[in-house]
């Protein structure tokens, strides 16, 4: 009994230390969408998804407890939740300056994913200096999400600095 109290208190020890970690992952609303995704020599990497998305939530039909368990196992075995692989996006390019990590909730912000053509969730965009950048369509990995990404804002770096050496 007395192991059980101690898997216990540090289970409930971790899960606190884990549900109070800073994320890395900004969420854009009508209000700042425009402003940050403009701002200059920054990319933005946004999720549009939507609450009732199956990717996002792992809600199923079946029964309260029976959701309440698979959530649990879940949650403390490695599972392809967006959510969480978004979240470990964040962390994983953290120390990149010039990348942003973005999420825009659809069901609440439906002008944004009007005004950017977003059809189906999870979609997956990169903007760079207010402008669409290049679409992600490959595999839902941190690794290859965060490849996308440092490609994608090295393509559109060398773009823009393109752009602005034939205005001198």
């Amino acid at each position: 009994m007395r192991y059980f109290y101690t898997i216990l208190i540090s289970s409930l020890f971790v899960l606190c230390c884990m549900l109070t970690s800073k994320s890395e992952v900004i969420t854009l609303t009508a209000e700042t969408f425009n402003d940050k995704i403009s701002e200059k020599h920054t990319a933005w990497f946004v999720k549009f998804c939507v609450p009732w998305c199956k990717h996002w939530h792992l809600y199923t039909s079946v029964k309260r407890f029976s959701v309440s368990l698979i959530l649990f196992f879940l949650f403390f075995f490695k599972s392809k939740n967006l959510g969480k692989l978004w979240e470990d996006l964040g962390k994983a390019i953290e120390g990149e300056d010039s990348i942003e990590i973005g999420e825009v909730d659809c069901g609440t912000t439906k002008s944004i994913c009007q005004k950017v053509d977003i059809h189906s969730y999870p979609t997956f965009k990169l903007f760079y200096n207010g402008e669409e950048a290049a679409k992600y369509q490959g595999p839902r990995d941190v690794e290859s999400l965060k490849l996308f990404a440092l490609e994608e804002t090295e393509k559109a770096e060398r773009k823009a600095e393109g752009d602005e050496d034939k205005e001198l």
